[in-house]
């Protein structure tokens, strides 16, 4: 009913890439609805599907589609859940301004860079021409929809370098951070973060195969920054919809 004002509280969670969009729709929702609680978290997408799956929040925000087994943890539960593709994002490899080595990467110099196999740690190992300094690698973390897509797409399920010069964390920000003061850094995460710090940051063309593309909204938005252009969701309990608020 119009006239009716909306209470209660909806709760989100999940992908640090769909935060920034999700926090601007709830501000937004929140200035004509003051009644209405909007708790959002960051936990990543696997976090976000863990709580979605057992019935715990109602909107699941996510950097990639549900798994299967996570379909399977919310049936048992007698959770469905109902996607919404929210936009592209395109994923972004960056360097700190203060790199003056590099400007492009091809997908198999990714690999050489962040696959534990390779067994590079110098970016002399991957190109002579390259300083002899330690790569210092900046990833999000295990339970980030983020690193699954790179992880399929460009590590192809092959285990990433850990340890020693490796920081994984949940935290865009502290993936900034980390590399915008270190010319020997590299790292990925959604486009938002890179253009929140484009002043410090470096965003790195990549070659998929048909020459080294740039991550633009265009870019992103018409595929041709491929393979790393996704799709963004968020998934909507729908056992929730039956609140007006929601």
């Amino acid at each position: 009913d119009e006239g009716e004002k909306l209470s209660g509280e909806i709760k989100l969670a999940g992908s640090s890439t769909v935060f920034p969009i999700m926090e601007h729709v709830t501000y937004e929702f929140t200035l004509e609805n003051p009644d209405v609680n909007t708790p959002l978290e960051s936990v990543g997408s696997g976090g976000g599907f863990e709580r979605s799956t057992k019935g715990e929040i109602d909107f699941s925000n996510a950097s990639r589609p549900i798994k299967e087994e996570e379909k399977a943890i919310a049936e048992e539960n007698g959770i469905e859940l109902y996607e919404v593709e929210l936009g592209y994002d395109g994923l972004s490899v960056v360097v700190s301004q203060q790199n003056d080595f590099i400007d492009e990467l091809t997908l198999e110099q990714l690999r050489d860079i962040f696959l534990d196999e390779r067994g590079n740690t110098k970016w002399s190992d991957v190109d002579p021409s390259w300083p002899d300094e330690e790569i210092e690698i900046f990833s999000p973390g295990h339970d980030s929809g983020t690193f699954d897509y790179f992880n399929e797409v460009v590590l192809e399920e092959k285990p990433m370098r850990e340890g020693e010069g490796v920081t994984l964390s949940e935290d865009d920000n502290l993936l900034v951070r980390g590399i915008q003061d270190n010319p020997y850094a590299i790292g990925f995460f959604g486009y938002a973060y890179y253009v929140a710090s484009e002043d410090k940051l470096k965003v790195l063309a990549i070659d998929g195969g048909d020459g080294a593309v740039t991550p633009t909204s265009e870019t992103i938005q018409d595929g041709t920054y491929s393979p790393l252009s996704r799709p963004l969701f968020t998934y909507v309990n729908v056992e929730s919809l039956k609140r007006p608020e929601v």
